[in-house]
């Protein structure tokens, strides 16, 4: 998706890096998150439209604190610093950063906004601040565009070299006017084109799709979710007949996945469907396993042998086919280490970082470079039914992440049984699309417990729910207390061998939403 305008985001280390990539995508936008080890060399090799340093959580006179290539400000590439970025910025050439007499956090009054990026916007504003460091005398060729009680160069610019810093945080929704004062930095600065649609995504998509495939044949793993159907309807709208999606039941699927999966895309993709079951495959493999990153790798490793076999038997005579479409987002790409090294790895998603060596199949991942929420647009825009699109999301490696401890037939029944029980309360009382992602955890413990007036020594569930936007980041779930204690009172009544049930009330971060 090169053909589209690019920001570049660098990552100081701040919480919000993805949102600012986000935003820029709501300006419509194409962004990517690139280390601050970035030089600038390879900058000028991926020739972006803008560049924007994200905010931190140090001070830029630390030792050991991120630092830019100086090299980056004389690209002749607009670029704007916010907060750390802005700090890092003004040091950098020169100008003066010093601790503030006193740290603004929160809401702050905004003064004097003028230039480029307050262009249509009032003089006053109230932005959002968080910092103990301020610049105190901008770089020469600077000027001071805002200030606020603390920060007497809440905002500077430098005109003839496309250079803009605030202090404050635009990226965030406690900044009212931010989107705008960003839109102005894309557009006027950076000449950004506002082509980062559905439907620019769509066209971009099954072009490279086009010219990368060519004639040969395409195999696409469908799990069900709206990621894995989105990218074969793409995949579908560029090659045609010429895709077969395997749909591998691996047996770690919710209550009733399987033949849903069956019969909703059999009815609604006009494409080849292989159904194949190897619960008992899967589960050999898992016997004995039980650390999380184990089983991401071990249930990759599996799926890539699946796909291999039936791939062969597709293409008979004609030979396998080469090619192999994944539903992989930006998200997963992020919190598998970063295609740039951008992060570091939260866990191995398992069509990331657990795919073997020696596969045979290249692969084609037209969702790559999106997050969830654009993912759905692009799944309206194709047409896909409302049931596919707005499915929540799930696991490549199902419940064998739901399960902390090895898996067994046992444990999985158990916790499928729970789970349904938690997303059927949570739809019946009208939750469901307030709700990101709901499930049941079982944990590797036992509690003592009285049912029927006998001691019991049960197993411990725990109910998951939370609400997010593109689960980067996400907010347990306040669900009524009457519909926790339905679930609670179904699990411990219905689910054979639990006694307990808890409600994990952590957020992302420090806690990721799956426990795996």
């Amino acid at each position: 998706m090169s053909d589209f305008d690019t920001v570049l985001v660098v990552d100081f280390g701040a919480q919000y890096a993805q949102l600012i990539a986000r935003r820029v995508r709501e300006c419509r936008v194409r962004s990517e998150i690139v280390p601050a080890s970035i030089s600038a060399e390879e900058v000028r090799r991926r020739a972006p439209k803008g560049i924007i340093l994200s905010g931190g959580p140090r001070s830029v006179y630390e030792p050991g604190a991120y630092q830019a290539d100086p090299g980056i400000f004389a690209l002749g590439i607009p670029v704007l610093g916010i907060c750390y970025g802005h700090q890092l910025m003004a040091k950098t050439l020169g100008g003066d950063v010093a601790r503030a007499e006193a740290g603004e956090f929160g809401r702050t009054a905004v003064s004097g906004g003028c230039g480029l990026l307050f262009e249509g916007l009032a003089a006053e504003q109230t932005a959002w601040m968080s910092h103990n460091d301020a610049v105190v005398a901008p770089p020469e060729g600077f000027r001071a565009t805002a200030a606020s009680p603390a920060s007497p160069v809440a905002a500077m610019e430098d005109l003839e070299r496309g250079l803009f810093g605030v202090q404050f945080h635009p990226e965030v929704a406690h900044t009212p006017n931010g989107l705008e004062l960003m839109k102005n930095f894309l557009y006027r600065a950076c000449d950004c084109l506002p082509a980062w649609t559905p439907t620019g995504v769509i066209e971009s998509a099954i072009e490279a799709i086009r010219a990368k495939v060519g004639d040969h044949r395409v195999v696409c793993g469908l799990s069900g979710g709206v990621d894995s159907a989105v990218a074969a309807a793409l995949v579908h709208r560029a090659v045609g007949d010429r895709l077969t999606c395997i749909f591998v039941d691996h047996g770690l699927l919710r209550a009733g996945e399987a033949e849903q999966v069956v019969d909703t895309f059999g009815g609604h993709l006009s494409t080849n469907l292989v159904h194949i079951k190897a619960a008992d495959r899967f589960l050999e493999r898992l016997a004995g396993v039980e650390d999380p990153e184990r089983k991401r790798k071990v249930i990759g490793i599996e799926f890539i042998r699946v796909f291999e076999e039936a791939a062969l038997e597709i293409a008979g005579d004609s030979g396998a086919a080469p090619f192999l479409v994944q539903g992989t987002l930006y998200p997963d790409v992020i919190e598998s280490g970063g295609s740039s090294g951008v992060a570091a790895r939260i866990k191995t998603h398992h069509n990331v970082g657990g795919l073997p060596d020696d596969m045979t199949f290249e692969l084609i991942e037209p969702l790559r470079d999106l997050f969830k929420d654009e993912v759905r647009k692009v799944g309206e825009e194709l047409g896909l039914p409302e049931e596919i699109v707005w499915r929540q999301p799930f696991p490549g490696p199902g419940l064998a992440v739901r399960i902390l401890g090895e898996v067994t037939p046992e444990r999985l029944e158990m916790v499928r049984a729970a789970d349904a029980i938690v997303v059927g309360e949570l739809h019946r009382a009208g939750l469901s699309r307030r709700i990101w992602q709901s499930f049941a955890v079982l944990l590797p413990v036992r509690t003592v417990g009285v049912m029927g007036d006998e001691r019991t020594y049960g197993n411990v569930v725990a109910v998951r729910a939370v609400e997010s936007e593109d689960a980067m980041t996400a907010d347990w779930a306040r669900i009524p207390a009457e519909v926790l204690d339905t679930i609670a009172g179904r699990i411990v009544a219905e689910v054979p061998g639990v006694n307990r049930v808890v409600y994990d009330i952590s957020s992302k971060p420090p806690a990721t939403i799956e426990w795996e």
